[in-house]
């Protein structure tokens, strides 16, 4: 009846139909045998070297670097440069006008060309002194030296950002608010002259301000934040300074105990902890939920500075259960909490592609 069936829906011969029993075992010698008798074996010679297939993404990336070219042709104020990462594999680094010109240039890359990227945090070229007497550019996060390298007998001696001189002309009655931006952002040097007519006290005159920045101050949302505390009557401008001796430190964040290398950062020791603070909070407000508690950590070296868990979702194992049966609840919610423990040991953390948004415009 069976073989009929299948004859009359898919068109196999009866006698091609094999008989077996899943359950019994009938018929498993049979299937081993048409397995043999029907399918073609490998073509090839049996004494020659194997050989094996190696399945990589290099074309991947091949079509993302034609889709950036393409597109950067519609736009020339990207900057492309091809970048290897050890964590991360080959990439490119681009150079934007601010996180909102990311932000579009990564949607137009999803929509017109279907690429699907990884987008990390914005970097800025250091220098690190070594003890040999070589000094090396580091833009990854990644190659940093760790804290370990700058203590006694490391390879590292210290590092030297790069600073830029900086510009900033605003009506007079926001200088103490633009003075106030440039102190947060690691500022030094101040200077200040009024532009207009000795005289004027009606407050609208215009201040010019001079500052000495640290470059990776600036790149994310620095001129967003300029903006908004001027009510869009500040300009800036900067312009190359050099490197300057700092005290930088790399930061990692940890999901679930593992490191996760796309988040990595460079930072200032004492704007240390409250980067930590700030990103592990927003860390934990865009990750989703799984079935098992999460925490979110980020560390320098060893020490962890800010930590969060995130608490696993609950489900009701006890909701089927009625009356008393005390000692049957307790044995499904002691099942349940090894499973979640087993699960916590194993599973993975998947960051959305918009928690890396959310967390550039707050660095």
């Amino acid at each position: 009846m069976v073989a009929k069936q299948m004859h009359a829906t898919f068109g196999i011969e009866p006698a091609d139909v094999i008989k077996i029993s899943a359950k019994t075992g009938k018929g498993v010698e049979e299937v081993l045998q048409a397995i043999i008798d029907r399918i073609p074996p490998p073509v090839g010679e049996p004494l020659d070297p194997l050989k094996a297939f190696l399945f990589d993404s290099s074309n991947d990336f091949l079509k993302l670097e034609e889709s950036i070219k393409r597109l950067s042709l519609t736009d020339r104020s990207v900057e492309v440069t091809r970048e290897t990462s050890s964590a991360l594999g080959q990439g490119c680094r681009l150079g934007f006008l601010g996180t909102l010109h990311m932000d579009v240039f990564r949607q137009r890359l999803e929509d017109e060309y279907n690429a699907d990227v990884i987008i990390t945090a914005p970097t800025v070229p250091y220098k690190v002194l070594h003890r040999n007497g070589k000094d090396s550019i580091v833009s990854n996060p990644t190659d940093f030296p760790e804290p370990a390298d700058f203590a006694s007998g490391g390879r590292a001696k210290g590092v030297e950002e790069p600073i830029v001189k900086a510009t900033i002309i605003v009506p007079e009655k926001y200088f103490s608010a633009m003075m106030e931006l440039v102190f947060e952002n690691r500022g030094t040097d101040l200077e200040w002259h009024a532009l207009d007519a000795d005289g004027d006290t009606s407050g609208d005159g215009r201040v010019l301000m001079t500052a000495t920045l640290p470059l990776t101050e600036i790149v994310t949302d620095f001129f967003d934040k300029l903006k908004s505390r001027s009510s869009g009557f500040a300009s800036f401008d900067y312009e190359d300074a050099g490197y300057q001796a700092s005290d930088m430190r790399k930061m990692t964040f940890l999901l679930n105990g593992k490191p996760v290398d796309a988040l990595a950062l460079i930072v200032h020791a004492d704007n240390a902890a409250n980067i930590g603070r700030r990103w592990v909070d927003k860390l934990f407000k865009v990750i989703p939920r799984q079935l098992f508690e999460i925490p979110i950590q980020a560390a320098i070296g060893g020490k962890v500075l800010a930590r969060r868990t995130l608490s696993a979702m609950r489900a009701d194992v006890t909701a089927g259960l009625y009356g008393g049966h005390y000692e049957r609840k307790m044995k499904h919610l002691n099942n349940q909490k090894e499973s979640k423990r087993k699960m916590k040991r194993v599973g993975q953390v998947d960051l959305p592609q918009e928690a890396f948004f959310d967390l550039l415009s707050s660095k």
